[in-house]
């Protein structure tokens, strides 16, 4: 099938080298010059495991092109993907304009009937204001379905989310449309991860009201990690019990410094907002968001325990992204670790093996190392803030060795505390005994 794919960001990069990998023929569109110039030299703009093996094999087989031209994309396809940015606006609304500006084009553009899917995360009730945009651009009237399908990719775990997913969910207006969505996805559903079609207001909630809940477990774990520091509970053995609990289920309880990235905190909000437009205080939302913002500071009090002269010390920080396996920094718990240090007058040594480049647009006065070792020389603490594997496997002897005193904030739980301790560190974690 020809389908044209508009923005090429994290969403629309992995949902057209996958569709590609699927068997269509992809047209992906994007505004920025030079990151479609870049897309045609296999320079891929974001960091996702696998995804530059699959766009390379697909490029050279021909069945993805890159393209500003968005003319050419929606005229030459039969279904057309919108997969743009929606920030949050000044009052916490997810900014739609990308969305209404791609339909105006759809609307002066279209050659023909064509299924326009929204896969962008976008309130309820965007999919009517793109009809609507959609006919006031047609020079005349031609036939058109809507579909909302919200994307379930976590970062890092993309490719594997989008061809392997817990179900597919599609909002359709007509059997036509549900037919060739169910032709797209026919390769990847199954009788145990099916293909969920509902109507266009309720996909596109499926999405918030996902993203909202897994961000409630988060925030409600991390509330019980800081009555376990009162009262001396494991927040591990907790989880583990919980998750024990056909009902509830293992999956985001674990405990740390937060969330971040590009979806939960800005869906948590949005959803809010929606709420409150239509006249429902949102309070559960509120609270999920007001825990997730005080358990990024939460470190803070941690390291005085161990640093409690923090003025001229040196910090090392291990990881910077918001979460391991990406680049992204949006929303990461290390942006306001790091800032509240800074403004303590703490000098910061910091690794990630991918964020770096990233972290640098955002931090320009703090000292970027190559390797987690070389981060620690000197520095009166260790503080970790990503959960990267690698930071899981090294020699802890030769850490103690390079810090000048065996102090651990590990704001992840990546290490056991007996252990720590036997080593001789100086070992603070979250909702544990240390």
């Amino acid at each position: 099938m020809k389908i044209c794919c508009i923005g090429c960001g994290y969403v629309g990069l992995v949902a057209a080298t996958c569709l590609a990998d699927m068997g269509n023929d992809i047209i992906s569109v994007d505004i920025d010059k030079n990151k479609v110039n870049n897309l045609k030299k296999g320079i891929i703009p974001i960091y996702e495991p696998g995804l530059k093996d699959i766009l390379d094999r697909n490029a050279r087989e021909k069945r993805i092109t890159y393209s500003t031209n968005i003319k050419e994309g929606i005229q030459k396809s039969e279904v057309i993907f919108i997969a743009v940015g929606t920030p949050p606006d000044s009052n916490n609304c997810a900014d739609i304009s990308a969305i209404t500006s791609v339909a105006e084009n759809i609307g002066r553009h279209m050659n023909g009937y064509k299924i326009i899917v929204n896969k962008s995360t976008a309130p309820v009730g965007t999919l009517e204001k793109i009809g609507k945009v959609i006919e006031s651009a047609q020079n005349k009237p031609i036939k058109y379905d809507l579909v909302s399908n919200p994307e379930f990719m976590r970062e890092g775990e993309a490719i594997k989310d989008f061809t392997n997913p817990d179900r597919i969910v599609i909002g359709v207006q007509s059997e036509k449309a549900k037919r060739i969505m169910a032709s797209i996805y026919s390769g990847i559903s199954r009788t145990d991860k099916p293909i969920m079609f509902t109507d266009l207001r309720s996909a596109e909630l499926i999405k918030y009201a996902s993203n909202a809940m897994l961000a409630t477990r988060i925030s409600f774990m991390n509330e019980m990690a800081q009555l376990c520091e009162y009262v001396g509970g494991d927040i591990k053995a907790i989880a583990k019990g919980m998750g024990l609990d056909s009902r509830i289920g293992p999956r985001f309880l674990q405990a740390g410094i937060g969330y971040g990235g590009s979806c939960f905190p800005k869906d948590v909000k949005a959803l809010a907002q929606i709420m409150k437009l239509n006249g429902i205080e949102p309070r559960i939302l509120t609270a999920v968001d007001e825990v997730n913002e005080l358990q990024k500071s939460s470190l803070i009090h941690k390291i005085k325990k161990l640093v409690p002269h923090l003025r001229g010390k040196s910090i090392a920080i291990w990881g910077l992204a918001f979460k391991p396996k990406t680049d992204d920094m949006r929303e990461a718990p290390s942006i306001t670790i790091i800032r509240q240090l800074q403004e303590l007058g703490v000098k910061i040594k910091a690794f990630d093996p991918e964020a770096q480049q990233n972290a640098r647009k955002i931090f320009k006065n703090i000292t970027y190392r190559n390797d987690p070792y070389s981060a620690l020389k000197g520095c009166d603490a260790l503080v970790i803030v990503t959960e990267w594997n690698e930071f899981r496997d090294l020699e802890l002897k030769k850490v103690k060795q390079l810090l000048k005193h065996p102090n651990v904030i590990d704001g992840r739980n990546i290490y056991e505390p007996h252990e720590m301790k036997k080593l001789g560190f100086n070992y603070i974690c979250v909702g544990r005994k240390y």
